[in-house]
């Protein structure tokens, strides 16, 4: 019996890699075939349900079949995102992911679901700083003037919570009050509209709020803006300057929303929604609609980007819960 030169089997693996490599071309070019479903973890109207449905009527234009939003709402968002990582690996049940359902919740409480194992990094879509506020009557238009406010008073100040102790809004000022060495109570909103109503009316002295939900007030001079959250200032915002900024080096802690799979979607799949987000993070008419939402566009729409980011995003809110003092339940 002859043996086969060694050159043959080696032609016969790169035969199959190069089936290998067609054919899942072959499956990116024929998605989408039918409408895609895409979960979002909260009830419509909000930050989060707008986002998703901006990118979900971008990529209905563009891929030729219709993104359809369905609003699962429940446990936390945790609902949404079980029905995700138990879905077929297809392309066609997508999660509309955020900082709370992702890096925020599961670090509270046990979750049906991991966050890296289960999922698919697709593309971040957006980021939102918050704002560090204060009543107008506080004696203060800086982080360092706050500082030296609140420590005059030890332990005698109440800060605002919108959305419970795991909120962000509450999660952020734990790592402010940590990293400046203070110490103030958490009155916990249930949302962040009470709280802000409670700051204007002084019954607060200040609290963490969404950009987007600071910007009015403080143009009608209801509230002050002392720092944003984000690593650097944000352009609705130029005049404020970051905590960072501000003699605190490295802080940043934002918002984010993205798009997320199941585990195991193919490559080519999850890279060509990818690459659809990120021409639309680059188009001025698409960035119009995020501007006027008071969002950043993500800077990096690459699966790759957003796995890096997310693996850093979950020990930063990890550590915050703790900061925080949420207890797991």
């Amino acid at each position: 019996m002859k043996r086969l030169p060694v050159a043959i089997p080696v032609l016969l693996m790169i035969a199959l890699a190069l089936i290998s490599a067609m054919g899942a071309h072959a499956q990116a070019q024929d998605w989408p075939q039918r409408p895609v479903k895409m979960l979002v973890p909260f009830a419509a109207g909000g930050n989060i349900d707008l986002m998703g449905r901006i990118a979900a009527q971008r990529l209905s234009e563009v891929l030729g079949q219709q993104f359809i939003v369905e609003n699962r709402v429940g446990g936390n968002g945790t609902i949404a995102a079980m029905e995700v990582a138990r879905a077929a690996p297809d392309g066609y049940t997508l999660l509309w992911a955020s900082t709370n359902v992702i890096a925020i919740f599961p670090a509270i409480t046990k979750v049906a679901f991991d966050p890296v194992k289960d999922f698919a990094p697709v593309s971040l879509f957006s980021t939102s700083p918050q704002v560090l506020v204060v009543n107008p009557k506080v004696p203060a238009n800086n982080v360092a003037e706050f500082i030296k406010y609140v420590k005059a008073q030890p332990s005698k100040l109440a800060y605002g919570g919108g959305g419970g102790p795991g909120s962000a809004s509450n999660l952020i000022m734990a790592l402010f009050l940590k990293r400046a060495g203070l110490e103030m109570t958490n009155v916990s909103y249930r949302g962040t509209a009470p709280a802000l109503t409670d700051l204007i009316a002084g019954h607060i002295p200040t609290m963490f709020v969404p950009i987007s939900e600071a910007l009015p007030q403080a143009r009608g001079g209801n509230i002050r803006m002392l720092a944003v959250s984000s690593a650097t200032r944000n352009r609705n915002a130029p005049d404020v300057a970051s905590v960072a900024e501000q003699g605190f080096p490295g802080f940043h802690a934002v918002s984010w929303t993205a798009m997320m799979a199941p585990a195991g979607t193919g490559k080519p799949i999850v890279e060509r929604i990818a690459a659809e987000i990120g021409r639309a993070l680059k188009d001025p008419a698409f960035l119009a609609q995020l501007d006027k939402a008071g969002v950043d566009a993500a800077p990096d729409a690459s699966p790759a980007a957003f796995a890096a980011f997310l693996g850093k995003e979950i020990v930063l809110w990890g550590d915050a819960v703790k900061t925080a003092g949420v207890t797991l339940q």
